[in-house]
């Protein structure tokens, strides 16, 4: 049985169990904590996602992984492309779920919101289908829960700041990448739409593309197991 790595996005880390519940079900399934999220911040040396795309390429050579599945979502699909363009030879297909990391729209042009700068409701509206189940209600939450949601803008800012949510370059060597990939992505999604996801399957050697109904950003933290279905279904057809 192929081991199968879950890359986790930039926010709402928790939210994901119920998904990572299903997709671990019979399998060997890893799914850690990006450092800084685990509590541990990195090294001032280690702020980038080249970095933490070694990072696992390095856990997949420590694991001696062969034909592994990669699954990341968001922040994590990105570090899931930089990982496929620089050494494949363990990698044996990508699942990713509404990947960021790669600039495809002109200078003057956005892929991403910019949530830092969008007040919390008008965030919530863009990652969301349905904010009003699925957003975090900060007023209702205790202390620790409202620090671990801070902890992860941090976090966020640290990896995916300064470009913002890209890698200039990475657009270059997505022909790299000759691994069958399934994007998915959340038919609501604000933060980075639809199309996107699109014209990215198409740079792609080997993708095809899927939309979740009633999901935003996060398709599988909204719709757990449509989500965990369409991915239990590619890794079955291969």
């Amino acid at each position: 049985m192929s081991l199968v790595l879950f890359l986790h996005g930039e926010h709402f880390t928790a939210m994901g169990r119920p998904f990572l519940d299903r997709l671990g079900a019979g399998r060997d399934l890893h799914a850690p904590l990006h450092p800084g999220y685990d509590g541990t911040p990195p090294d001032p040396g280690f702020r980038s996602v080249d970095d933490l795309a070694y990072r696992y390429l390095d856990l997949l050579e420590e694991l001696d992984a062969r034909d592994a599945t990669l699954v990341g979502a968001s922040l994590g699909g990105w570090v899931a492309l930089e990982m496929a363009v620089r050494d494949r030879s363990r990698i044996g297909r990508m699942a990713l779920l509404a990947p960021v990391g790669v600039k495809l729209s002109g200078r003057e042009e956005r892929d991403f919101a910019d949530l830092p700068f969008m007040r919390e409701a008008e965030a919530a509206r863009t990652l969301f289908h349905d904010p009003a189940r699925w957003a975090p209600d900060h007023a209702a939450l205790d202390e620790a829960a409202v620090e671990a949601l801070a902890l992860e803008r941090q976090w966020a800012a640290w990896y995916g700041w300064k470009p913002y949510m890209h890698n200039p370059v990475l657009g270059n060597w997505l022909h790299r990448a000759r691994v069958p990939v399934l994007l998915l992505w959340g038919g609501s999604d604000g933060f980075a739409a639809p199309d996107y996801g699109r014209r990215l399957a198409a740079r792609l050697p080997d993708a095809r593309f899927e939309t979740v109904p009633d999901a935003g950003h996060y398709p599988h933290i909204e719709q757990a197991d449509a989500t965990a279905d369409a991915v239990l279904a590619f890794l079955e057809s291969a």
